[in-house]
């Protein structure tokens, strides 16, 4: 289980994320939803250690990740997706995909190679564009990419940010619904960050609405995609 208390997370004299606190289930999707600047993104980049907190703790598998380096984060079983369909442009999609299994090929190469056969089976389209430059690819196959990358990795927890960011509504359901069958398949946990919040409760266990930094909301998916006067004052729908 992750579990986040008390969370705060300041960029100079602004707090982006403001005694934020919840628990996103193992095994389940937690989608974090809500407005540009609501602290969303800064919450995932706390949790892999790419910002530091302020205070508050963050817990995975009952061990803090308070003062981590990010490595030491994805050793502990926690993959980072982050927004904006990141690859290594000048590498093959084959090259970006081995990155992710970097610190897991000594000790772990039989296993590599399989991780890599699933996510190619994931998504066929990047079987077929192995041996293609990453920066030739389109925004949903990079997208694709990231998230391949992100698991050949063998998380436990898969941190997903704002994935549907800037593609097309089909790819968007594309990605979105193989995350939700491989976490009903695997177990995976799965903290899925979106601005566009139909399709996250759509596929989400759990939700967590954000405004200011501040949780607003704290339900099971249904239930806060449901709840008309918080879509109304926080969504703007």
């Amino acid at each position: 289980m992750l579990k986040i208390e008390n969370l705060v997370t300041e960029y100079g004299a602004v707090r982006a994320i403001d005694g934020v606190s919840f628990t996103a289930a193992e095994g389940k999707i937690t989608t974090v939803i809500g407005a540009n600047g609501a602290g969303k993104s800064t919450l995932l980049r706390t949790i892999s250690g790419l910002e530091r907190a302020k205070s508050g703790q963050i817990t995975w598998a009952d061990k803090s990740l308070i003062g981590k380096a990010p490595e030491s984060i994805v050793r502990s079983g926690i993959a980072h997706v982050p927004e904006g369909h990141a690859v290594i442009s000048q590498l093959t999609v084959a090259e970006n995909i081995e990155m992710g299994s970097l610190f897991r090929r000594r000790n772990f190469r039989s296993d590599v190679k399989l991780a890599i056969d699933e996510v190619y089976e994931l998504f066929p389209r990047l079987a077929e564009r192995s041996k293609q430059l990453a920066g030739t690819l389109s925004g949903g196959e990079r997208q694709m990419l990231a998230i391949s990358r992100a698991l050949v990795s063998r998380p436990k927890l898969l941190l997903l940010d704002e994935p549907s960011l800037g593609l097309a509504p089909l790819v968007v359901e594309q990605i979105i619904q193989t995350v939700s069958d491989l976490c009903r398949k695997s177990g995976l946990t799965v903290l899925l960050v979106e601005q566009n919040a139909n399709s996250a409760l759509a596929v989400a266990d759990y939700g967590v609405l954000l405004s200011l930094g501040k949780v607003v909301a704290n339900l099971p998916a249904a239930e806060l995609k449901a709840d008309a006067s918080l879509r109304a004052a926080y969504l703007g729908y």
